[in-house]
């Protein structure tokens, strides 16, 4: 047989056509929160349990913050990570090759701008000319931005104070700060412990998602593990929506918070992994467009440029 024989055989066979699969990895390395679903995740030990049998170890490495994870997935340090609206389009911003993998329910109740109980500042509108402490780049420096201009008020009308969680709470505690802009749990604590005050949360202003994240390397090389990672966030999420108790203690283990604090967190936080979609897309393009417009993000960021490509059409 000649070789053109030989290769036309093959071809019509479909032995040329069919691209290498590649292995499963051999690890995969999850960035967490303390506070977050992959911290969940972990504890539960189900992913774990289910990657195992694929002969793949999960790696888990603890991050202070989103942005910083995203930095890590960014250079490599790891594959998957949970993060809530904001960091992601800061990280394209800064050419991270990311992909969406999915997304939560919109968790609207779970950030507000809250004042101490006895604090002058009666509404959005008062809060012209005041310091207020918030996580500079986080899902709250979006709730700021449109809670002020829902009050008629520039975002150079505040003074911001960039702090971490827990140095605004300590801020906020002194009178340092007039207001601050937080998510839960670290807002159903100080609104335990404190009694501070609600001025706007983010219904009917923002949606509030968490988006699951991977580098696109590892995403498309190994879109099947993807795809199972997300399968066990939608399974975690059904389970702790049912058992919010058991949830609460893990999280306030993982944490340190008290379990009273993650059941007022639970009960406003469904949890839920879903494939993203068109209008959560448009949803975070606003975002970053808002990002752009108020001079938070140096340009223009197109988020549906880290769109997997399992999800194009």
């Amino acid at each position: 047989m000649t070789r053109y024989s030989l290769s036309a055989l093959a071809l019509s066979l479909g032995l040329l056509a069919v691209p290498a699969l590649a292995a499963n990895p051999e690890t995969v390395t999850v960035g967490y929160q303390k506070a977050n679903i992959f911290a969940l995740l972990k504890y539960r030990g189900t992913l774990d349990e289910t990657l195992k049998k694929d002969g793949i170890t999960v790696r888990w490495v603890e991050f202070p913050a989103g942005p910083q994870m995203l930095e890590g997935l960014n250079v490599g340090s790891i594959d998957l990570a949970a993060t809530g609206d904001a960091p992601p389009v800061f990280a394209q911003a800064a050419q991270a090759d990311l992909i969406y993998l999915g997304h939560s329910p919109g968790n609207p109740k779970t950030e507000a701008i809250v004042v101490p109980k006895d604090s002058p500042v009666k509404r959005v509108a008062d809060l012209k000319g005041k310091r207020i402490g918030l996580n500079k780049g986080s899902d709250v420096n979006y709730l700021l931005v449109k809670a002020l201009e829902e009050a008629g008020l520039d975002y150079k009308a505040i003074t911001p104070v960039y702090l971490p969680p827990a140095d605004a709470r300590a801020a906020f505690q002194k009178g340092a700060i007039d207001a601050w802009v937080i998510w839960d749990p670290y807002l159903a604590e100080v609104e335990a412990t404190t009694q501070a005050r609600e001025l706007r949360n983010a219904e009917g202003l923002v949606p509030h998602y968490t988006f699951y994240l991977a580098s696109r390397p590892f995403a498309e090389k190994h879109p099947e593990t993807a795809k199972q990672v997300v399968n066990e966030l939608s399974k975690l999420s059904d389970w702790a929506n049912q058992h919010q108790d058991e949830a609460a203690a893990i999280l306030a283990k993982s944490t340190g918070l008290p379990t009273t604090v993650w059941r007022t967190t639970l009960q406003r936080l469904p949890y839920g992994a879903s494939r993203m979609s068109p209008p959560v897309f448009d949803a975070q393009q606003t975002l970053a467009d808002t990002f752009t417009r108020v001079g938070l993000l140096p340009i223009k960021v197109d988020v549906r440029s880290a769109t997997w490509s399992q999800d194009k059409p």
